[in-house]
């Protein structure tokens, strides 16, 4: 039997006793992050990172949870589990899991590219890999960090000069803090939907230090909001709440942005090609750093995937999972390989 299997509940540790990012109740579920289609509400105990636990706690509520750092160890009836840096974010890890000398990584969403907010991600040397593959196909590549928030900046700078409100779309765990820690402060005030705010509060009772921001509510002048910027979450778009500060121009980034007409669709004036998952090159270096003698791919193109990583010399196999259904650079990949609309 493989230290590491794949149940209708999750990936599945028989020797350990434990699952790790089960999308069903459990007894005992090592957890990679904090995003809804990876850390289930319903377990009886919980294990995390502990930059994971403020925003797990906001989200599932009252659960048994312990949490550990970076290269702690914990053993579970024998099997060690430790946690490394998967870059995606904020106490986003890999789960590698070793039992008599043979090593298992289970990376959970990634990107290999250090985004300065979130710690960078750390190749981990194993024997079986299981991967995420969101963005693979070649024509995800993601341009420097610097060159996107240059593009964000400039457009925000002309909206305040032109006398209409910004607002910038992302998702409120990942996306949000990056965005917000990467703004040019000078342009003027950070503004947050209530979804955005109480995840940074969140993560600021975890000791994370962030950016100033100010909470929008009913008594928020609508002046001083056009003067600054609003970092809104997806499930905002087209509703009365973003409408109410009109004229404005909105911005979403996503790595869906790469894709001819995903701007379009949500209706967007401007399009910022960003994302926390690794682009086409970052999954293969990802993998390839790790010397596995087999990679597994969960979630993403994960049929074309499979076939590209065994033309080029891995032994790939393509495996289905419930994963890559909450952040929106996750949503709109369905099993088949193909895009959907998402929203």
């Amino acid at each position: 039997m493989a230290l590491l299997e794949f149940t209708d509940r999750g990936i599945y540790c028989a020797k350990g006793k434990f699952y790790i990012d089960p999308w069903k109740p459990v007894d005992d579920a090592v957890i990679t992050h904090a995003h809804a289609d990876h850390a289930y509400v319903g377990h009886k105990r919980y294990l995390a990172h502990h930059l994971s636990r403020e925003v797990m706690l906001y989200r599932l509520g009252d659960i048994n949870l312990q949490t550990i750092e970076y290269g702690e160890t914990v053993t579970k009836n024998g099997v060690e589990i430790t946690l490394f840096p998967a870059g995606h974010v904020i106490g986003s890890a890999q789960i590698r899991v070793v039992y008599k000398g043979e090593i298992w990584v289970v990376s959970g969403d990634y990107k290999v590219d250090d985004d300065g907010v979130c710690a960078p991600f750390e190749p981990v040397n194993c024997h079986h890999f299981i991967s995420e593959c969101t963005f693979g196909m070649p024509v995800y590549k993601w341009k420097p960090q610097l060159d996107i928030f240059n593009e964000v900046n400039s457009w925000w700078r002309q909206n305040v000069e032109n006398n209409v409100a910004t607002v910038i779309v992302g998702y409120s765990l990942g996306k949000a803090q990056r965005i917000l820690q990467n703004l040019d402060l000078s342009i003027g005030q950070v503004y947050t939907h209530g979804v955005i705010e109480n995840t940074n509060d969140a993560l600021r009772r975890n000791g994370i230090i962030l950016n100033p921001t100010t909470r929008i509510t009913q008594e928020t002048p609508k002046e001083d909001v056009r003067k600054g910027i609003i970092i809104a979450p997806p499930s905002s778009v087209g509703t009365p709440w973003m409408r109410k500060f009109g004229p404005y121009s909105f911005g979403y980034c996503s790595g869906w942005m790469a894709i001819r007409g995903a701007k379009r669709r949500r209706a967007a004036d401007r399009g910022f090609i960003m994302s926390d998952h690794a682009d086409w090159d970052g999954l293969i270096s990802a993998i390839d750093a790790t010397g596995c003698e087999k990679v597994y791919l969960t979630h993403g193109y994960t049929a074309s995937f499979t076939r590209y990583l065994n033309e080029i010399g891995f032994d790939a196999h393509e495996v289905h999972t419930l994963y890559g259904t909450e952040d929106d650079d996750s949503m709109e990949v369905v099993e088949s390989g193909q895009v959907a609309v998402g929203s």
